[in-house]
């Protein structure tokens, strides 16, 4: 591509706007000054793509790896990392920037955000002409995840993975419970009803000679709202929220769901009173077989058992669906972006893309399935066994107000854990989150 773009459209987007956007996500605003000058030093070196990104600790130190493993992919071009704050401040101050125009090239953000931004025209869509020259194209990625790339009919994301709720679980009980396959995974049809998955559950207690399952959810603002929203999608119920309201959803399947839920964490063979922590806990000193968790703490639970095993969440109500989310990347708006500079941007991206089997390590599915179709990353284990939860995921619904780290996930988590803690009816529960549904529906969107 020669020349320079067109300037690129957005609704009337002013500083106002980003900060409405933000704050109605529940986010805490940032001082301005937190904006001026960052990256400046940078700002007029043409071979650096400047990326904000939210992950420390040992993601940070992969993706690091991934820039260096790129390098010889883009020659000529170079990726600056800003680490930011995760949560609410990061998306604070990705939409102040983006709103004036200061924002970096390219910018992680969680799927489960960008209806929050999309439609407020905060990041500008990707050229998908321009990454198919460099090796990415649209048939690369899973239809569950690129599905949620898009807004009116253009793509406004492009995925680095994908980040499902799935079960671990320490081989040994689990195989003296007779809930192994021949090969080593797990046998999922032995979960495959809810009836099943409570037997299931007494099995491994049996076992373990202590208890089956654990799932940490106390006082927690998310966890209870993953668990339930991937079965409730497993009942094959949907939850449709218009504007303005009121939510359409299955109120009996949403009673049901919850009351699965508290069977499971009914403290008889399960713990009930676990929250994120100690949930983590419990499964490390083996006090549980098996645990409901994010991918993201593979890494905690392989230094506790070298030999963990994890699976797929199994489909307990009939249909497919794991509840998951996906880091990918965006691009902040630019009124007039240089076409030059917008193709580095995008062959930088397209390069981290094919350094995935770096960041699979973490536990992550790697978006870019030509990674996970390779020999190497069928070796990665027990990450190959989870791998085709990625078929299958479900979302955040795609609404401005809800996503990664909302208050909407906490609104949600609260109710339910009025439902498993302190005996709150499934009906009364299912009837309380739809009111709050209706509460956050009745809020104008920013866009």
């Amino acid at each position: 591509m020669t020349g320079t773009p067109a300037p690129v459209a957005r609704p009337g987007l002013t500083r106002r706007r980003a900060l409405t956007t933000a704050l109605a996500a529940g986010a805490t605003v940032l001082g301005t000054g937190a904006l001026s000058g960052c990256d400046s030093a940078s700002a007029a070196d043409e071979s650096a793509v400047r990326l904000w990104d939210l992950f420390s600790g040992a993601d940070g130190a992969l993706l690091n790896d991934m820039v260096r493993a790129a390098r010889p992919g883009m020659p000529g071009t170079r990726i600056q990392r800003t680490v930011l704050e995760w949560g609410t401040p990061y998306y604070t101050k990705l939409a102040m920037a983006s709103a004036g125009g200061r924002g970096p090239d390219v910018a992680v953000a969680h799927m489960s955000r960008l209806a929050g931004y999309a439609p407020t025209g905060l990041v500008d869509p990707w050229d998908l002409d321009l990454l198919a020259d460099f090796g990415v194209r649209r048939e690369d990625f899973a239809d569950a995840v690129w599905s949620r790339t898009q807004y009116e009919g253009r793509t406004y994301a492009v995925p680095l993975d994908t980040h499902p709720f799935i079960v671990f679980f320490h081989p040994e009980p689990v195989r003296k419970a007779g809930l192994l396959t021949k090969d080593g995974t797990l046998d999922v049809d032995a979960f495959s009803s809810p009836d099943r998955f409570l037997a299931a559950g007494k099995e491994l207690a049996r076992a373990s000679g202590k208890q089956g399952i654990a799932f940490g959810y106390v006082t927690d603002t998310a966890q209870g709202w993953r668990l339930f929203y991937g079965l409730y999608r497993q009942t094959g119920g949907a939850f449709t929220l218009p504007p303005g309201g009121p939510a359409e959803v299955d109120v009996d399947r949403m009673a049901e769901v919850i009351a699965f839920m508290a069977k499971v964490v009914d403290g008889r063979v399960n713990p009930k009173r676990l929250d994120y922590n100690a949930g983590l806990a419990a499964f490390t000193n083996r006090q549980t077989a098996m645990t409901l968790s994010g991918e993201w703490e593979l890494g905690t639970y392989r230094a506790a058992d070298k030999n963990v095993g994890a699976a797929p969440f199994p489909t307990v109500f009939g249909t497919p669906a794991v509840y998951a989310d996906s880091h990918a990347f965006v691009l902040p708006h630019r009124d007039h972006p240089e076409a030059a500079h917008r193709r580095r941007a995008h062959r930088a991206v397209a390069t981290l893309l094919k350094a995935g089997q770096i960041w699979a390590t973490a536990g992550h599915i790697p978006a870019y399935e030509p990674v996970t179709r390779t020999t190497e990353y069928a070796g990665l284990l027990p990450q190959a066994h989870y791998k085709t939860a990625a078929d299958h995921v479900v979302l955040d619904p795609a609404v401005w107000f809800a996503g990664a780290g909302s208050d909407f996930q906490n609104a949600m988590s609260q109710v339910l854990q009025q439902a498993l803690l302190d005996g709150l009816a499934p009906d009364r529960a299912a009837r309380a989150m739809v009111r709050r549904l209706n509460t956050f529906l009745a809020k104008p969107s920013p866009a």
